[in-house]
C-alpha cells in the first residue's frame, strides 16, 4: 500500500499539521484507523496531563509524616485518615512493594 503525506487540522489549536507518509504506515501496522485529530504539540501536551490529572511537573503534593521513621515528606495523593503513608526510603522496604 502506498501511502502520501497529508495536511490535518488539529482539534485543539486549529494549526495544520503533516500526517507523514511514514507515520501513516505506522498507523497502519498497528492496526489504527483513525488519523490523528491532534498535532504532535497537543499530543505532547495531552499525554502529559492524562496520566495525573495534571500538566507534567505540577501535581498536587501533600506534606505528610512518614508512619515508620517518622521524618517528614511529600506525597502525591491525600492521605486516608487511619492509613499509614512512608517517605520513598521506607516504602521502599516495605515487603512485596517496589518504589523504584
Amino acid at each position: 500500500m502506498s501511502f502520501q503525506d497529508k495536511t490535518l487540522t488539529c482539534r485543539d489549536c486549529g494549526q495544520q499539521f503533516t500526517f507523514t507518509a511514514g507515520e501513516q504506515e505506522f498507523y497502519a501496522s498497528k492496526g489504527l484507523a483513525n488519523e490523528p485529530g491532534r498535532c504532535p504539540d497537543c499530543r505532547a501536551i495531552r499525554r502529559g496531563t492524562r496520566a495525573s490529572g495534571a500538566p507534567t511537573g505540577t501535581r498536587q503534593m501533600y506534606d505528610v509524616v512518614c508512619s515508620n521513621c517518622g521524618q517528614p515528606t511529600q506525597v502525591p495523593f491525600q492521605p486516608t485518615s487511619g492509613r499509614p503513608v512512608y517517605c520513598s526510603d521506607c516504602f521502599s522496604r516495605q515487603p512485596g512493594r517496589s518504589y523504584r
